[in-house]
């Protein structure tokens, strides 16, 4: 009677492409050194990024390692939560408030524009001084283990969207820093200030950075926005900030 050791190496591969990934490194791959090595070849890990919809034909030479590749696959997501404003200030820390503080517009609101993202029916505003709010993702509280993100540097994107009411000029600020276990900057982006001046179109505007081949060690990511209107008008009429993202993913954009 056959068993699964007397099957073609090819066709035990693609056996345990089947298998869950979970199941395929924690038991598989103790059965004996034979299996280690099958379980430790791109193939399994390829063929289930196929089979799963992860595959994407113009990163087939550049993937190194299938295996994180597939995690990071099965991982992402968007890091920021409530990035929409549909649940208050909720999972947001707010570090400046200036004057009439922050406050939630339904789309299009003042500013007159609605997002080009239809889920999007919310977004921040600021008010007539500076307006900062900020997260901190934790990298181990969302299943990136030490050891993935050390080995594999998957590419962090980060985006975020902002605008202008079109009557007054405002202020837009992002920062997002890449922290070490005891929350040393590793690596740093920054937008600076940018300016939208008065009477401006008031479309909404994406920032966007990829970090890559950033340190070894980073285990928080601190995201950090906000701004304030340069007329210095009473009410809220400073810069609107909504549909922040971050995600790691092996694809270098996405």
């Amino acid at each position: 009677m056959l068993n699964v050791a007397d099957l073609p190496e090819d066709l035990l591969l693609d056996v345990l492409s089947w298998v869950p990934a979970k199941d395929l490194v924690l038991s598989c791959r103790l059965v004996c050194s034979h299996w280690r090595d099958l379980v430790d070849l791109p193939t399994p890990w390829k063929r289930k990024c196929q089979r799963e919809g992860y595959y994407y034909k113009r990163l087939d030479r550049s993937i190194q390692d299938w295996r994180a590749a597939y995690f990071l696959f099965s991982l992402r997501r968007n890091l920021i939560k409530n990035p929409y404003a549909e649940e208050g200030f909720d999972f947001w820390e707010i570090q400046s408030n200036g004057r009439k503080k922050w406050r939630i517009e339904e789309l299009p609101g003042d500013c007159g524009q609605r997002s080009p993202h239809p889920h999007v029916q919310k977004y921040f505003v600021t008010s007539f001084e500076a307006c900062t709010k900020q997260q901190l993702i934790s990298l181990k509280e969302e299943g990136y283990w030490d050891q993935l993100m050390d080995k594999a540097k998957p590419a962090i994107v980060v985006r975020d969207w902002y605008t202008a009411q079109h009557d007054c000029g405002c202020r837009y600020q992002l920062c997002v820093k890449l922290l070490s276990s005891d929350y040393i900057v590793l690596e740093e982006f920054s937008t600076e200030d940018l300016v939208i001046e008065q009477w401006g179109d008031a479309e909404w505007r994406e920032a966007l950075y990829t970090f890559q081949n950033y340190p070894s060690g980073v285990r928080y990511i601190l995201f950090e926005h906000g701004g304030e209107d340069t007329r210095y008008w009473a009410g809220w009429y400073g810069i609107r900030v909504t549909n922040s993202s971050i995600t790691i993913t092996p694809d270098v954009v996405e």
